[in-house]
């Protein structure tokens, strides 16, 4: 599913150039978990970003479900990365104008799901994180947990082949009945 070759990433100003990412090999199959750990500052979210197709290796490999896609055109990634990857992001990214319910639901209008069946998968996730009752809501509106939740059913809805989490439960709380 995923195949990294001597991934690289070097970020540059002037004065100094930083190496993020310094050649990462790695091959994840279909179906495993991988947890990415190390101390802040060592590249995680980087690579999460490049393995996502949120950003480009300076150098090296990546290979998604069989495709070479490092060096693909932002539109082509657009594509592909809006049906086969869900995200959660350390900052959550949700979207201050949107109730709890449109940000979950999208990823789905992206997909140009009809709307009788998003209405269902939005429902049936927002159950399954006990925020249901918080449908109406703005993210300013919840607290930090929760506003993770959302962003957690957000990256699940659509059913994507790779879900990437970048320190996806740092401020969750299970709700009450669900540790």
């Amino acid at each position: 599913m995923i195949k990294t070759v001597n991934l690289q990433k070097m970020f540059a100003t002037e004065e100094v150039e930083t190496t993020a990412l310094n050649g990462i090999n790695m091959e994840i199959q279909d179906g495993e978990f991988v947890a990415i750990m190390g101390p802040s500052g060592c590249g995680k979210s980087t690579l999460l970003n490049i393995l996502g197709l949120l950003d480009n290796p300076s150098d090296g490999e990546y290979h998604f479900w069989g495709k070479e896609v490092a060096r693909m055109s932002e539109r082509q990634r657009a594509q592909l990365r809006k049906g086969a990857i869900g995200f959660v992001f350390q900052s959550f990214n949700l979207i201050d104008e949107l109730t709890v319910f449109e940000n979950v639901e999208l990823p789905l209008l992206y997909l140009k799901v009809p709307g009788a069946e998003r209405k269902k998968k939005v429902e049936e996730v927002l159950e399954r994180m006990s925020i249901m009752h918080r449908r109406n809501h703005f993210p300013q509106q919840l607290s930090g947990g929760q506003q993770q939740r959302v962003a957690i059913a957000r990256a699940v809805v659509a059913r994507p082949n790779l879900i990437l989490a970048d320190e996806p439960t740092g401020n969750w709380t299970p709700p009450m009945g669900k540790r």
